[in-house]
């Protein structure tokens, strides 16, 4: 496979050349070649900057990680039901706090090495480790002594609520979670080579990247890790260990970092890939397919936000009236009508809207004599001696325009000025974690079909929290969501934490976002929803012509 792989990543680092069609041995694209030999071409937006499930945040690197490793619960890919991972079944007790898994018989790494529940055991406790815990570690949280564990207010790991014997593992809830069997579905939760990562990584849990490269990393799911080298491909083959190998149809799948997304456009349409993977291709395209090759874009409305947040600890963002204002004088109906154009819901809230919890609100957000009254009680009356605003965006066109757009409304709305930073991905990533902006451009997909995936994100304590704003009112709301069954309770829960959101503003809710990709005709099984989850072991590449 490799051969042939150096092949069609020639062409492709060729994307600007005229003569890129070409390309190949009787003119062979990557994609025909990728049918053939049952190799999926996936564009991937930026270069991943992990494989370890225990670090990996960005949707970039999770799209891998998810190929590479198994959780005991998987979604599904049309109906996002939690359906049997690497547990082949499991119980709930009565009162919903106790969780008990049965394990695969005779699960295995991807090296042929036995698999069995300490190593799942081992990766939650690397997780919740209080020296370096996991940047997705609330979703530990729920696991009885997990929370005080991570933030030192326990100090015994084998008191934490789980165990196992045998094949089986148990877990123990602090309180009821509706939700939690979704949240298992999370690489977090994934095991992680204990006989690997032991070598390599020293008592207090500090990273050790060689683990996760090619020859080092191994895992459980439907693929392991061929080659990965760096901006122009990440590698995947067939696990020849994988429990299910015999219903797993692709012989490869081969990530392509392409930022550009312009430059993703034309690596689909010249057969450079299968698909794009990023969640909004180029805005200028998306009206042409529309019209003329319907049948290869595949559209859905994702339960996430796009959003701007603030850094409340510098001024004049430490008001709220002022990010009040600044939030108010934006248009939203005119952002995703003539800038993103890709089917958006403009967002009124933070929350995106569901059926059961909470129904889209009736008004708009966007009340420019309003905001300008706001700004002048803040002291800045018609926008003088304000100060210039650094707005931060990561690579990206949307980003470029979304950012442009609003650069120009609160111009013309608030006569203020904003100077547009951007960074790529790495750089952007590393400010936000650093606190290292002013406003900065945020998105956010749900980890699990509910609510608390989204507003849990803005309590003081989570280390999502990268506004530094606080309000103890919202924190209890959001804690005493967690355990109600009542769709009534949890309703009126949610919709006072979202008036307090709303009165204080710390992220400036802009749209909520369509899952707007590129898929070719021969691709199966990829089935589109809320969530963007894709199991690949399902998919397979078939000739339109067969």
């Amino acid at each position: 496979m490799d051969l042939k792989a150096k092949w069609w990543i020639f062409c492709l680092l060729g994307l600007a050349s005229a003569a890129l069609v070409g390309c190949g041995k009787g003119h062979q694209t990557p994609v025909q070649w990728g049918i053939e030999h049952q190799v999926l071409l996936i564009a991937n937006g930026d270069e991943p900057q992990t494989l370890d499930p225990k670090l990996a945040i960005g949707s970039n690197d999770l799209n891998i990680v998810r190929a590479l490793f198994e959780s005991l619960v998987e979604l599904d890919g049309t109906t996002l039901e939690p359906v049997p991972g690497s547990a082949e079944r499991w119980e709930i007790s009565d009162d919903g706090v106790q969780y008990r898994f049965v394990l695969r018989d005779k699960l295995a790494w991807s090296d042929g090495t036995p698999l069995n529940a300490e190593d799942f055991i081992y990766a939650w406790r690397r997780a919740l480790n209080p020296n370096s815990p996991s940047p997705n570690v609330e979703l530990l949280y729920p696991i009885s002594g997990a929370e005080k564990y991570v933030r030192g207010e326990a100090t015994d790991a084998t008191q934490l609520g789980f165990s196992s014997r045998g094949r089986e593992l148990t877990i123990t809830l602090r309180q009821r979670t509706p939700y939690f069997l979704e949240t298992l579905a999370h690489p977090v939760f994934a095991p992680v080579p204990r006989h690997i990562i032991n070598k390599c990584e020293s008592v207090a849990g500090r990273q050790c990247p060689p683990w996760t490269r090619p020859g080092s990393l191994v895992g459980n799911g439907p693929f392991r890790l061929h080659a990965w080298e760096l901006n122009q491909r990440v590698a995947l083959e067939k696990n020849a260990h994988y429990w299910d190998r015999e219903n797993v149809f692709l012989e490869g799948i081969e990530f392509i970092p392409i930022e550009d997304q312009l430059a993703e456009e034309r690596a689909f349409r010249t057969g450079q890939v299968h698909l794009t993977y990023t969640s909004q291709m180029a805005i200028e395209k998306i009206a042409e397919y529309r019209k003329n090759r319907p049948d290869v874009l595949y559209q859905s409305p994702n339960y996430a936000s796009y959003y701007y947040i603030f850094n409340t600890r510098i001024p004049p963002f430490d008001q709220a009236s002022v990010r009040r204002a600044l939030a108010l004088a934006i248009d939203r109906e005119l952002l995703v009508s003539k800038v993103t154009k890709g089917g958006e819901i403009p967002a009124r809230d933070f929350l995106p809207p569901d059926k059961t919890y909470f129904p889209a609100p009736s008004d708009a957000l966007f009340a420019p004599q309003q905001a300008r009254k706001l700004l002048a009680d803040a002291g800045y009356p018609g926008g003088e001696n304000f100060p210039k605003i650094e707005l931060l965006y990561n690579n990206g066109e949307l980003h470029r325009k979304v950012a442009i757009a609003i650069q120009q409304m609160w111009k013309a709305q608030l006569n203020i000025d904003t100077e547009l930073v951007n960074q790529e991905w790495k750089t952007f990533i590393n400010a936000q974690n650093n606190k290292m902006f002013r406003i900065s451009r945020a998105g956010w997909i749900a980890d699990y079909q509910h609510p608390n995936s989204f507003l849990a994100t803005l309590t003081t304590e989570s280390s999502y929290n990268d506004t530094y704003w606080s309000n103890k009112e919202y924190d209890a709301l959001i804690l005493g969501a967690t355990g109600r069954l009542s769709t009534t309770d949890a309703q009126e829960i949610f919709r006072e934490a979202t008036k307090i959101l709303r009165k204080q503003m710390p992220v400036i809710p802009l749209f909520h976002p369509m899952d707007n990709n590129l898929v070719h005709e021969s691709v199966q099984n990829w089935t589109a929803n809320p969530m963007h989850r894709h199991p690949y072991k399902y998919v397979y590449l078939q000739d339109k012509r067969d």
